[in-house]
């Protein structure tokens, strides 16, 4: 058995119990229904497997076709969109589980072919990123974007507020916005990627005011304790960067706090990569935040252990290893060794290297 720990004790988010603190994060599966961009059966199994966690979020979900970057996201803009999350959470809470819907918008990460009219990408300034989305099953350079016109902003946020909307019918427990990994509220927070000099560009004031505008729109719909934010302060991905990031999320934080939001969802150091990229005081936002901090990136179950036992969070949210395994929450609470992922099967295709992992209870009955 494994080593007792805080991570399998119950929580408090809000109105909402979790069972423990383990939380599976958002993860891109490329998976949805063209052309309406539909979640589908196979997620609806999918997202049911995996109820065990304390914390089911789901994949982004652009809240506009604009907001779409890669071929086959989900989106949570339209009736039938609704509809087939509805599916999700229906399935999600029969199992017990407690699920909230990611809302993406990409900005100038995406290509022509996805944008309406076949349109530039959108962002807060004419920078176009260094990198690859994923379209027609291939890996292609991502498109020059424009910047955004001063007069479309509050379009931008009216598509997160209607988002929220469409996904509290669909039955989710509470709603993610994504600030982080270089899309586009976190475009407009860093000056590597915002040249604007309006009232959203130049001061660290003006750049974060998008993502708090943005929170303030989606806690008027949901609730501010069934709202959450995921951040990256210092991931260089999809080409993001900034010159000073400490007091710049410092200032975001402050301003979060004072929405009184269920949650930030840290990212700490490079999405998916070192986490000590860049030196960063995450010790400053948790003791800024009174909400729950929920950490990411390379977590496994010693160093959740240890940082809950420190009390430096709240929450971990586990990524790759949800995919592969449906029942981690089980698995590590028992000790017992993990799936390993195939990351060939992670963006498109079926059931395969999706719904068809097996848990310990499955794969022992086999042996």
């Amino acid at each position: 058995m494994s080593t007792p720990t805080q991570l399998f004790e119950p929580y408090k988010l809000g109105p909402i119990t979790l069972p423990n603190r383990l939380v599976m994060a958002p993860l891109t599966r490329n998976r949805a229904v063209p052309p309406g961009m539909v979640p589908s059966e196979l997620a609806v199994e999918y997202y049911g497997q995996r109820a065990s966690a304390g914390l089911l979020v789901t994949e982004a979900s652009q809240v506009s076709q604009q907001g779409q970057g890669y071929q086959d996201t989900p989106g949570i803009y339209s009736r039938e969109q609704v509809a087939g999350w509805k599916k999700v959470t229906d399935r999600v809470h029969e199992r017990g589980g407690r699920i909230f819907i990611q809302l993406w918008h990409v900005g100038r990460i995406s290509h022509d072919s996805l944008q309406p009219g076949g349109g530039k990408p959108v962002g807060p300034s004419a920078v176009r990123a260094k990198g690859k989305t994923f379209v027609n099953g291939t890996f292609t350079e991502i498109s020059e974007p424009r910047a955004l016109e001063l007069s479309e902003i509050p379009d931008i946020i009216d598509a997160f507020r209607k988002a929220t909307t469409n996904a509290m019918a669909a039955g989710f427990d509470g709603v993610e916005i994504h600030g982080a990994n270089g899309y586009l509220l976190d475009q407009f927070a860093k000056d590597g990627a915002n040249k604007r000099t309006d009232a959203y560009g130049g001061s660290i004031e003006n750049r974060a005011r998008l993502m708090l505008e943005v929170t303030k729109a989606v806690t008027a719909e949901a609730g501010a304790e069934r709202t959450g934010i995921r951040i990256s302060p210092v991931t260089p991905a999809n080409d993001i960067s900034d010159s000073n990031p400490q007091p710049l999320f410092d200032h975001i934080v402050d301003g979060l706090n004072a929405l009184r939001l269920a949650y930030i969802h840290v990212i700490e150091g490079a999405t998916g990569g070192p986490r000590d990229i860049a030196p960063f005081d995450y010790a400053s936002l948790r003791k800024r935040f009174s909400g729950a901090y929920m950490a990411n990136n390379g977590y496994d179950f010693a160093l959740a252990t240890k940082v809950l036992a420190d009390g430096a969070a709240d929450l971990i949210a586990f990524g790759k290893p949800f995919i592969s395994n449906p029942d981690l929450v089980e698995r590590l609470k028992a000790g017992a060794p993990l799936n390993e992922w195939d990351k060939n099967t992670f963006y498109g295709g079926g059931a395969k290297g999706y719904t068809d992992y097996p848990t310990l209870e499955a794969a022992q009955a086999a042996q």
